[in-house]
């Protein structure tokens, strides 16, 4: 993979991985379109591993929440007194949150890989996951804030966040719409995206860094690789602080139509033979 395309997918990622359009569904579209097969060994790492970069905009976005929410939990796990802190028990709910999909990913990993990179899937849960966000934008009831999130909040949450693991469903689309769902209020539902995210693409990413190394040397290549992992980090740090603001004031509706039109896009040139669906 040459630097220009490394580029131009570090920042695909960077921009799509928290706004609910499914940045790994983008990344299987755009491979495809740049002659890549997405299922192959070193393709799929590498849009694992540039994951990472959006994990670090977050950790810096956020530093103070984890910092606090770290800090919280430590003082509570040795020191029985503070185990009725609010963010002793919210850093124990994120923790709970992640562990669904970390599970769902190390069972269903060659399916991941393989068979759900088929273009056919991606378009079709691009439009079907649409229908979902759209009732739960429009039924939320929003009467819930940070303060008010519970483990059995994160647990949903996170149990529906496993479906994210279909490209095209989209992480931040299934974590949003189970918290809308739960009665929370947009902002609330997007920085708990954010924080579940952290532990889910990490181990994700590093799994991969792991396993394929040398896959990744012999194929798409560690510049390109580490090129596209630095573009990520830049474009999904603007990319946050842009998220938080525009939700504090709109509905998803935007990115609910943006979904549809892509899927259907995709679909017609699986459908036409424009585009190979693997």
């Amino acid at each position: 993979m040459n630097i220009l395309e490394a580029v131009f997918l570090g920042a695909v990622e960077g921009l799509t991985e928290f706004l609910p359009i499914s940045s790994t569904g983008h990344l299987t579209i755009l491979e495809s379109l740049l002659g890549y097969s997405p299922d192959d060994s070193d393709i799929t790492a590498f849009t694992a591993i540039i994951q990472v970069g959006a994990v670090l905009a977050t950790l810096l976005y956020f530093r103070a929440d984890f910092a606090r929410l770290i800090g919280a939990w430590l003082r509570g796990l040795f020191r029985p007194e503070f185990r009725d802190d609010l963010d002793y028990r919210q850093a124990w709910a994120v923790g709970l949150g992640a562990i669904p999909i970390g599970v769902a990913g190390l069972l269903f990993k060659d399916q991941i890989e393989t068979t759900l990179r088929s273009l056919w899937f991606v378009g079709s849960a691009l439009i079907l996951w649409s229908g979902v966000m759209y009732f739960a934008d429009r039924s939320a009831a929003q009467s819930r804030s940070e303060k008010d999130v519970t483990w059995k909040d994160t647990l949903a949450i996170g149990l529906v966040q496993c479906l994210a693991l279909i490209p095209g469903v989209s992480r931040s689309g299934a974590t949003m719409s189970a918290g809308l769902l739960r009665g929370l209020d947009r902002v609330t539902v997007t920085k708990l995206s954010f924080f579940l995210s952290v532990p889910a693409l990490t181990a994700a990413g590093g799994l991969q860094l792991v396993d394929e190394y040398d896959t990744i040397s012999k194929g798409v290549g560690w510049p390109a690789t580490l090129t596209a992992t630095a573009v990520s980090f830049i474009v999904a740090y603007l990319a946050v602080a842009w998220l938080l603001k525009f939700v504090a004031k709109h509905t998803y509706t935007v990115f609910i139509g943006y979904r549809v039109v892509l899927g259907v896009i995709v679909l017609a040139l699986v459908a036409t033979g424009t585009v190979s669906a693997s």
